[in-house]
């Protein structure tokens, strides 16, 4: 399965962590199983894609009855995790961090917010919502002594790229940044650049065109 994992495309990736939220929701629902055409039409795509991307990552069904759930949840499971959860961090614990804390850890994924980190001195050696937070002049001891491998970038912009160095030297292997400051790093380091702005300004703009069109 490693293998099959490391040749999967990004947007496929994407769309199986779609899938399984849609599929977990379908079995809290009592729903046991889903054809491809009723799951690609919860997510706005074609029958044909849904199965190129199962085919792709090696599952199979009984077509006859549709996807077994519970089966296809667990596949994909293993697909995108791996068999320990993994410790993340937040570097910011401002509004933003502490919503993205509160979303992960009331998930039940196997990526758990373990760590916070913050300059503010009424932040730093308390704990929020359940997690420590630590001064980020911690942050490399504290990232070896936790066993973190992913950290979510919520601080102000203006610091963001001071952030790059200390990232690196703490054999950090992911990162998720939330501020509008793309972050580079070198080969090895995985990074999602998300700006909040830019997709808002993307929305914004095909409501005015269809407004205008209106």
């Amino acid at each position: 399965m490693a293998n099959i994992s490391s040749t999967i495309p990004e947007k496929t990736i994407e769309r199986l962590s779609e899938y399984r939220r849609t599929l977990l929701k379908c079995h809290a629902q009592g729903i046991t199983h889903i054809f491809s055409h009723v799951l690609a039409g919860m997510h706005g795509i074609t029958a044909v894609q849904v199965r190129r991307d199962l085919m792709l990552i090696g599952f199979s069904s009984d077509t006859k009855k549709g996807y077994d759930v519970k089966v296809l949840i667990d596949f994909i499971n293993g697909i995108l995790y791996s068999e320990q959860p993994m410790n993340m961090a937040i570097i910011g614990m401002g509004h933003l961090g502490q919503a993205v804390t509160k979303y992960f850890n009331g998930k039940g994924l196997k990526l758990r917010v373990t760590a916070a980190f913050d300059i503010d001195e009424k932040k730093v050696d308390t704990m929020i919502d359940n997690i420590p937070c630590y001064h980020i002049a911690e942050f490399e001891e504290r990232v070896d002594e936790l066993d973190i491998s992913i950290v979510i970038v919520t601080s102000p912009t203006s610091v963001a790229a001071n952030l790059v160095l200390p990232i690196i030297n703490a054999g950090i292997k992911g990162v998720l940044n939330f501020t509008s400051a793309p972050l580079n790093f070198p080969q090895g380091i995985v990074v999602e650049n998300y700006d909040i702005t830019t997709l808002l300004e993307k929305v914004a703009y095909f409501v005015k065109i269809a407004e205008e069109n209106a």
